[in-house]
């Protein structure tokens, strides 16, 4: 399949990214795990065409103060937290530094969490597959945790989707979850962003209508 970037919008890589997942259409035990927020468009593209339930996967990341888009590790649910001590060098983080970010970050875990369900229970993840799907990967902190996390949840498979990464990172997730797939690996990287020309930021409000609107949706 040619690829042709940059990604119109999220909307697209979704769709294109699917295509590529279609060995997994309508595998009765196949759960499809959105990172919000600019995960879950791309996220529910690829439910939608391979006919599986979507849900959110809380995880944040951790990003160096004054370049938050750069993320020097994230957390998710469980007590989950995955560093990079490579970017902790390099941006000269301390300790202290350190855990204020994670406090912070925690309290817009579970806020997040109450605000995009609005009353749904999580996905049973016991036993199922999982996939955890993302707009790109940068340093893959983020999907690192998100894998650890489904890990913890009971998935007995965990695959990592994304519609482009940079190089560390493809090889970092190939390495921590059972399957990697994705469209693109360019070099040199820059940004997730740079590889769409529609990178608005997704709501609140858009997240909670892509879940409501999977949720409601019929099976195929």
């Amino acid at each position: 399949m040619l690829i042709s970037l940059p990604f119109n919008d999220r909307v697209v890589a979704g769709k294109l990214l699917a295509e590529k997942l279609k060995a997994y259409v309508n595998r009765g035990n196949l759960r499809v795990l959105g990172l919000p927020r600019g995960g879950l468009p791309v996220a529910y593209e690829i439910a939608r065409h391979l006919n599986a339930p979507l849900d959110a996967l809380l995880v944040r990341k951790l990003g160096v103060p004054g370049q938050r888009e750069l993320a020097f590790g994230a957390i998710a649910a469980g007590g989950v937290r995955v560093l990079d001590d490579d970017v902790i060098g390099a941006a000269g983080l301390s300790a202290e530094e350190i855990e204020r970010i994670i406090s912070e970050e925690s309290r817009e875990l579970e806020t997040s969490n109450q605000r995009y369900r609005e009353g749904r229970p999580a996905l049973n993840l016991r036993g199922c597959a999982a996939m955890v799907v993302d707009d790109g990967a940068a340093t893959g902190s983020t999907m690192k945790a998100a894998i650890e996390a489904l890990r913890l949840q009971g998935a007995c498979r965990v695959v990592a989707a994304a519609p482009v990464a940079s190089a560390p990172a493809a090889e970092m997730l190939r390495e921590q979850a059972d399957d990697f797939v994705c469209l693109a690996e360019p070099e040199p990287f820059y940004a997730v962003g740079f590889w769409y020309r529609d990178f608005s930021q997704v709501s609140d409000e858009e997240v909670r209508r892509l879940l409501a609107g999977r949720a409601e949706e019929p099976a195929a």
